[in-house]
């Protein structure tokens, strides 16, 4: 059963990486490459600060609150994004994501290096809007060709 439920949310997430590289291919064709990133990364990130509005109670400061919290929401747990926290002091937040499924669902459909960089640029804004809707300062850093892993989420007080 835990089983099944994993591999359909992997499933789920790779279809909404899909529809994603739809939007954005749409949206290039017609609006141009930059303006395409900018309007779908625009409304990711509305949809990350709707999401962030439950951790909103450890803002300004409760790095460690907001480190389990952000934990225990993450899709699939532990095994899908593969979380590794390398930092959480009163300052910084910083954790490593090693999977994702939505880069995967790019590079299985052949996408080229730099378009699956463009795309994860675009759905890393969910998490900025989720960590700047709670409270929080943030910058994402993420993949890009010839890097490992996934995004580096660096979490900051306000």
């Amino acid at each position: 059963m835990a089983r099944n439920f994993r591999r359909d949310l992997v499933a789920q997430m790779k279809n909404r990486a899909l529809i994603y590289l739809e939007i954005y291919d749409v949206l290039r064709k017609r609006l141009g490459a930059k303006k395409a990133e900018a309007l779908l990364t625009e409304a990711i990130y509305r949809r990350g600060r709707s999401a962030g509005k439950p951790l909103a109670r450890y803002a300004p400061a409760d790095l460690d609150g907001l480190r389990k919290a952000f934990l225990a929401g993450v899709p699939g747990g532990k095994g899908i994004f593969k979380p590794q926290v390398l930092r959480c002091n009163a300052g910084l937040l910083e954790i490593q994501l090693h999977g994702c499924p939505l880069k995967d669902a790019w590079r299985e459909a052949g996408l080229p290096p730099k378009k699956v960089a463009a795309l994860c640029r675009i759905a890393g804004a969910v998490d900025k809007g989720l960590f700047e809707g709670a409270g929080f300062a943030f910058a994402n850093r993420t993949w890009t060709p010839g890097a490992r892993g996934c995004c580096r989420l660096l979490v900051r007080r306000a």
